[in-house]
Parts: C-alpha cells; structure tokens; sequence
C-alpha cells in the first residue's frame, strides 16, 4: 500500500512538536549551517538523502510522525519525503512510521512567520524545544 505524504501548516507543526513521537527532517544542504534550522530538527541533506535512508530510519526510532522540509518545501522537501515513503513501502517490514508530512513553505516560510529558529551549529540539533 502507496503511503500518502500531507503538507503541514508551520502553526499545526508547532502544536505537534509538544509530542515526543514527531521528528524534523531538514533536507537543506549547506545553508543549514548558515541559516539555522528549526529546533531539533534532524539534518539529512538531500544531495546524500537516498544513502542515508536507514540512517534516518534508526535516529528516527520511536518517532510516528516525520515533517521534512527545505527552504521552500518545493522540491527537496517533497522529494525527500517520497523516497521515504517509497523505501518503507519496499521495505515491509514495520519501522513505527506511520505519517509523513512535508512543511508548508519550508523553512523560510517558518522563519518570516516568526517561528522559532535554532542557530547552534550541532549535528544533530541538540536544543530542546522548551521554548514551544
């Protein structure tokens, strides 16, 4: 069965990130480092997304519920989120993954609405998201 990818708003991603079982997938390559990120958010490039799927899989453990993004949500973020679903759906095997949701105007959208933004240099973000 095909798994179906949803946009999520950044204001309904705030309300989620209050639960334990959501992760944040940034897909952005190098303004990462530049540009900050969302607080604990997890950083799989996309240029290197398809080699690390597992990887993602195993950071991801105990996680339900996956939000990517990129800058603008436009094509890496979606992207990304489909191969994801494409590797869970070959794999058959029950990962605990069960929605996968791409944010809404990405990260740009989620800094100019005035979300909060994480500028530590950690890999992966280490900040916890009191501030929510």
């Amino acid at each position: 069965m095909a798994r179906s990818i949803s946009y999520i708003s950044g204001s309904q991603l705030l309300s989620l990130k209050r639960r334990p079982n959501i992760a944040v997938i940034d897909v952005r390559d190098d303004e990462r480092s530049y540009d900050g990120h969302i607080t604990g958010s997890l950083h799989y490039p996309s240029d290197s997304f398809t080699d690390k799927i597992s990887d993602l899989i195993q950071e991801a453990r105990g996680k339900d519920t996956l939000v990517f993004h990129c800058a603008l949500s436009q094509v890496r973020g979606p992207t990304c989120a489909k191969r994801l679903a494409n590797y869970l759906d070959e794999l058959k095997e029950d990962t605990g993954i069960n929605s996968i949701f791409v944010l809404e105007h990405g990260f740009n959208g989620w800094e100019a609405s005035g979300k909060p933004v994480c500028r530590c240099t950690d890999v992966p973000c280490k900040e916890e998201s009191q501030q929510y």
